[in-house]
């Protein structure tokens, strides 16, 4: 009984290993897979971006915090949402975001950030639930909504506690392309 014991732990602590190294493998190539699909898209897009512009990340998926002062140098509006690849809300609103991004690609700056896979990329925005999107306008200012926009979707507002600033504006659930559409018109986007 104990040489088969031990003859079964010979046959199975190899196989676990190569089993961890072909995973390890499959996620490093996975990986770098999708590094190389988005400096594609990246470089197809910056051909459409006027020149003073061609610096800037315009590429959808972002895995650190978001430096929202830097972006918004460049004078456009951000909109940066923060959800899930595995979130069922996130994923019905992955097309939106992808076709957003590549429309406006040098007009505003669409991101995506997976807060399951980068956990600490929401640590400088207020995120309750997902798929929650944090807005600015061109200026880095938060984005104020007109009452009309605001009776048609709900942002949440939020201040500074000691000095009454408004720091944040936030949309918390999934938004449509119409939305989407609608929200960058009134941050002046055509």
């Amino acid at each position: 009984m104990k040489e088969k014991k031990k003859l079964i732990l010979k046959i199975i602590v190899p196989l676990m290993i190569v089993a961890v190294v072909v995973g390890m493998w499959v996620i490093k190539n996975s990986s770098e897979k999708e590094n190389i699909v988005d400096n594609q898209n990246r470089d197809e897009q910056v051909q459409d971006i006027p020149e003073e512009l061609q610096s800037a990340d315009f590429s959808l998926n972002a895995t650190e915090q978001i430096d929202f002062a830097s972006l918004s140098e460049y004078g456009l509006p951000i909109i940066a949402d923060y959800g899930s690849d595995s979130c069922i809300p996130c994923k019905e609103m992955a097309p939106v975001l992808e076709a957003m991004n590549e429309e406006f690609a040098g007009k505003a700056f669409i991101k995506f950030t997976d807060v399951w896979k980068y956990q600490d990329a929401a640590g400088n925005v207020p995120v309750q639930v997902i798929p929650t999107q944090v807005l600015f306008n061109a200026e880095g200012t938060p984005f104020v909504p007109s009452d009309e926009l605001q009776q048609e979707i709900e942002f949440v507002m939020y201040s500074d506690r000691k000095s009454g600033e408004h720091v944040f504006t936030v949309h918390q659930g999934g938004l449509t392309e119409e939305q989407f559409r609608k929200i960058l018109k009134e941050m002046g986007v055509e």
